[in-house]
């Protein structure tokens, strides 16, 4: 972990806390061939070092592809999707999906993966941090996929049959992902699934723009210096925290926290200066 997914994790640990929700844990390791090894467990290490409690079981995306399946049968049943043969290369080109194999038939021999029909239409929601945002998903991006050429499932697909298994009633994450909300959102809809309400922090970056978490600067978590990271992390979410809890613990710094609380404090961008 790092200082931006340190910042992302508080922000929506702080809001299921204020408001008397549940904050659940979730790893989301469906694409097994570039997991790396140990990496889950480090990053609960880290959670654990810094403060964070989790309610109930934490929640594996390999163990739930059943329900996965079961999603998009029903969307097949539906004719809602299709089989697309075409390869990264043959797409790098398009700034879409163009629609290339929305009406083949498909080719049995040849790996595919699975499309959901998006047809036109806007998507509006209002993110609670960002504010009002719109997307025609079929302008935006076309065809998206639910299951890739390998056999795993996308993120889209998992998350969105996550969320409504687990209760989730509230999504607070990182504004990189503002743009993929009206896609979930897309297929909620067709899904009869509840909407989330999304409230998207920004994502950290340096001054020039550079993510901050791919940056060769970029800031990594030392659990020795838990409290003082956390206080910064507070700082940048608005939350002003006084000198005096830098002396204190780990759970003081988070009831003081959690009773501060305001998405509304969280700024819309935020660059960080790293030194070094």
């Amino acid at each position: 972990m790092h200082l931006g997914s340190l910042y992302t994790a508080v922000a929506s640990y702080l809001d299921a806390r204020a408001h008397g929700g549940r904050w659940l844990l979730r790893i989301e390791d469906l694409d097994r061939p570039r997991e790396v090894a140990g990496s889950a467990a480090g990053i609960l290490r880290t959670l654990q070092a810094f403060g964070f409690e989790w309610d109930g079981e934490i929640a594996r995306q390999q163990d739930r592809t059943e329900l996965y399946s079961d999603a998009m049968q029903a969307l097949r049943d539906r004719d809602l999707t299709f089989e697309c043969s075409c390869s990264r290369l043959q797409l790098e080109d398009e700034s879409r999906y163009p629609g290339t194999c929305r009406g083949r038939a498909s080719v049995s021999a040849v790996p595919t993966a699975t499309r959901l029909r998006v047809e036109p239409g806007s998507i509006l929601f209002r993110d609670r941090i960002q504010g009002t945002y719109r997307q025609d998903v079929a302008g935006a991006v076309g065809d998206v996929i639910l299951r890739r050429r390998d056999r795993i499932f996308a993120y889209l697909l998992a998350v969105v049959v996550d969320d409504a298994a687990q209760g989730v009633t509230h999504v607070v994450r990182g504004a990189d992902l503002l743009d993929n909300t009206p896609r979930q959102i897309y297929l909620q809809q067709l899904l009869g699934l509840p909407l989330p309400a999304y409230a998207h922090v920004p994502v950290l970056t340096e001054p020039d723009d550079t993510k901050l978490a791919k940056s060769r600067r970029s800031v990594r978590l030392d659990s020795r210096q838990a409290l003082p990271q956390l206080l910064e992390v507070f700082s940048m979410l608005g939350l002003g925290p006084p000198d005096s809890l830098a002396g204190g613990s780990l759970a003081e710094a988070w009831a003081w926290a959690t009773g501060q609380w305001d998405a509304k404090k969280v700024p819309k961008r935020l660059n960080v200066r790293v030194t070094g």
